[in-house]
């Protein structure tokens, strides 16, 4: 199976997992009329949302390069995962204002709360097994998309918990000690909201930085780095390196300094090696490679990326060389 109908098939089983949980959990919630189980179900249906928005990124973004986007439709990923976290905050901020009005007294006590603890235990498994698989894909494809939409499920797995938990010590409280605990319905629903928020910030700043052309991440650009080193003495430096990711798809281009009497036989075959290499190692790069003569100017941008010696440059250019460095 290759990556895009595995992508797309981890993407339909997330919209069905959260269909299903959305019916489930909105059916229980106003049956037992707790806040915190009608607010999972309202975070559910942003999940369903969510996923049918990343089935859609996830088809358009696997997409070829074309005339219109020589680049590919890879940022498609980015938006998907950008568009999520903003749903989230919404969804966050009603529940937090249901919450609050049951807190003033506005809502009745919640009853069966047997029923809103089976179906959060039933929410958190379903919802662990579907993150996982997500965030794995996700991973293996390197798609944006679906690890920000296995990453957001994976939080539903402790909310759903934390409102069973409320659930649970309301029923324990009312049956054995005969305490009203019902104002543990919405504060679970606020620190549901609250992780919420948290995670959907953390979402929108991982997918949006793509879309503003971040570098690559560090250990990504020193591998690079250090791969360009090694080739020495055959490549004698390198400057003006600049890396940028569009969805799964990373961009990487710099410019090769070489001997100046190398054929263009030679230089082109060496791009290519660097080429295959990067792509070996970032499966899907784009690599640009521009080679350039190493005639000893030196300049300033040219010496920070310079794979030769002080004495190798007297060598080749004499004072030219060491006179730039200064």
């Amino acid at each position: 199976m290759n990556a895009q109908r595995r992508k797309t098939r981890v993407a339909w089983l997330s919209v069905g997992s959260n269909t299903s949980l959305v019916i489930l959990k909105l059916v229980v919630g106003v049956a037992i009329r707790s806040v915190s189980v009608i607010s999972e179900a309202i975070h559910s249906g942003v999940d369903l949302l969510a996923a049918v928005i990343a089935l859609v990124a996830v088809n358009e973004a696997g997409r070829p390069a074309d005339d219109t986007h020589p680049f590919g439709h890879g940022k498609v990923e980015n938006i998907s995962g950008t568009v999520e976290g903003l749903l989230v905050f919404v969804a966050a901020g009603w529940i937090i204002l249901e919450a609050v009005n049951k807190l003033r007294g506005h809502a009745e006590a919640s009853s069966g709360t047997g029923w809103g603890v089976a179906v959060m235990l039933v929410s958190s498994l379903v919802t662990l097994l579907v993150s996982a698989r997500l965030v794995k894909v996700g991973r293996e494809t390197d798609s944006v998309a679906l690890q920000a939409d296995g990453w957001h499920l994976r939080t539903d797995v402790y909310t759903s918990a934390g409102v069973m938990t409320g659930l649970a010590a309301i029923w324990v409280g009312e049956r054995f000690f005969g305490a009203h605990l019902y104002w543990l319905d919405p504060v679970a629903a606020i620190a549901v909201a609250l992780l919420i928020v948290r995670a959907a910030w953390g979402l929108v700043l991982t997918s949006a930085r793509d879309l503003l052309d971040a570098s690559l991440p560090v250990e990504e650009e020193r591998w690079v780095r250090a791969y360009i080193t090694r080739l020495s003495p055959t490549v004698r430096g390198f400057h003006q390196l600049r890396t940028r990711k569009s969805g799964p798809v990373r961009f990487i281009d710099f410019h090769l300094l070489v001997e100046p009497e190398m054929s263009v036989e030679d230089a082109h075959r060496i791009s290519e090696v660097i080429e295959c290499d990067c792509e070996e190692r970032y499966p899907g790069s784009n690599v640009t490679v521009h080679i350039e003569p190493c005639d000893g100017s030196c300049t300033g941008t040219c010496l920070a990326g310079c794979l030769i010696s002080v004495e190798e440059r007297l060598a080749h250019f004499g004072d030219q060389g060491t006179q730039a460095q200064e």
